[in-house]
């Protein structure tokens, strides 16, 4: 047994010594492991575009649970109960979101049904009376897990106006994995007053994230012919013109009105408008929600952690306040602007990350994953936005890199700190 263990030993050193270095974030974003899928062997879209996203995306066979309920636009709430319990018993521990591979149900009485299976259905997610304000979410403006600090599953419907579109959206979101696209966020001001509350917050957020990312503050009801948005928030009851902007694989769009998440049937323009026209990811209210801007996502919040690498589900969860009326659609796991790592040799990477803040890197190598960790090299400074750059001379086991912003603090890269340490 002792020479097995120093086999073992010899082996692992070996391996180090001839493998490149991998680049790791802490904690990192959402992966295929970390989802669970949920199917309605009931309904013929969800057998198939939930075959589909597991397959595409690679999602564990333990972490796909199936289920049997009769497809609708409401799901009965002791239907609903029992669905979502036996999900929870089914499940490993260690999943931290919900895919819904569904479009219909969109809501459980007054919540929507990617809500009620994150939070659990209780009607303090929901206004007591019209217009009223309700339960604020644990993982607004958060990082980290939501599951691991919070307790909070988010979860996203793989909802799409045919089981093709579905197939596409998701195709688009493998495409724009990693990809950092130079593009354009748009902020459009139209003259709907009473749909237009996030509008007075434009002009900050575009002034607060003109370091990182191309933003416009547009004024326009119908979308213009943009040809590189990456994100589109709007406010308006019915969005014509989608055919004239091009969004991007990857891209997050909206619109703040009272019904976007009615996904089928509905009279004004629903969430999966947006992903038919190319979106990623998207939101939309199933019941009245009276304008209140904290019902719906915060378009710096949503653009700042998806910039950073989080992926769709987490940046739109984040930045929601009250969501126990709102419904999450699209691909959870895309992620166009998460960290890029290529080996050059067995001694260098050629890295590609997003840079939140201006500063600067310092290296620290360590013989072993728990240290000591010294510092051995500082890197050029870096300034917001994309960054690109070489490390050379990985001659140690085991690396981590922090980021350094001016002010002289240690800052998280994106999902958190960086840290390098050797794999294949």
């Amino acid at each position: 047994m002792r020479r097995a263990w120093w086999g073992l030993m010899l082996w692992m050193a070996m391996a180090a010594a001839w493998a490149a270095p991998t680049l790791l974030f802490e904690p990192p974003a959402l992966e295929a492991d970390d989802l669970g899928l949920v199917v309605n062997e009931l309904d013929p879209y969800s057998v198939a575009v939930g075959a589909y996203y597991a397959e595409r995306r690679g999602v564990p066979a333990d972490r796909v649970v199936r289920v049997r309920f009769e497809p609708g636009p409401s799901l009965p709430l002791a239907e609903f109960e029992r669905v979502r319990a036996e999900v929870e018993a089914r499940m490993p521990r260690t999943v931290q979101a919900y895919a819904l591979a569904w479009t219909a149900p969109w809501r459980v009485e007054c919540m929507s049904v990617t809500s009620a299976f994150a939070l659990g259905f209780d009607r303090a997610w929901c206004s007591d009376k019209q217009c009223a304000s309700t339960r604020a979410s644990p993982i607004f403006d958060t990082v980290g897990r939501a599951f691991v600090d919070h307790g909070v599953r988010p979860a996203m419907l793989l909802a799409g106006e045919s089981v093709e579109a579905a197939r596409a959206m998701i195709d688009r979101g493998l495409e724009a994995e990693g990809t950092h696209p130079q593009a354009t966020a748009y902020l459009a001001v139209t003259t709907d007053a009473a749909r237009n509350s996030r509008a007075p917050w434009f002009e900050a957020t575009a002034a607060a994230l003109k370091s990182r990312f191309a933003v416009r503050v547009v004024h326009e009801t119908r979308p213009a012919g943009h040809a590189d948005a990456m994100f589109y928030f709007t406010g308006a009851p019915r969005i014509e013109g989608l055919e004239q902007l091009r969004l991007l694989p990857g891209s997050l769009a909206d619109h703040l009105t009272s019904f976007g998440g009615v996904l089928q049937g509905g009279s004004q323009t629903s969430a999966l408008a947006w992903l038919s026209a190319g979106a990623s990811a998207s939101y939309g209210t199933v019941v009245e929600p009276c304008s209140h801007p904290q019902k719906f996502p915060v378009p710096g919040l949503v653009m700042a952690n998806y910039l950073s690498g989080a992926t769709a589900i987490e940046a739109y969860w984040r930045s929601v306040a009250w969501p126990g009326e709102g419904v999450f659609v699209g691909d959870p796991l895309a992620r166009p602007f998460a960290p890029v790592v290529r080996a050059v040799g067995t001694d260098a990477l050629r890295v590609t990350f997003h840079s939140p803040v201006r500063g600067h890197l310092v290296l620290y190598g360590a013989p072993s994953p728990i240290g000591p960790f010294r510092p051995v090299a500082q890197h050029p400074p870096l300034v917001p936005g994309t960054v690109r750059l070489m490390l050379r001379g990985l001659d140690q086991p085991f690396y981590r890199v922090v980021l350094v912003p001016e002010d002289n603090t240690k800052t998280h890269l994106g999902a958190g700190r960086l840290s390098v340490s050797p794999g294949t």
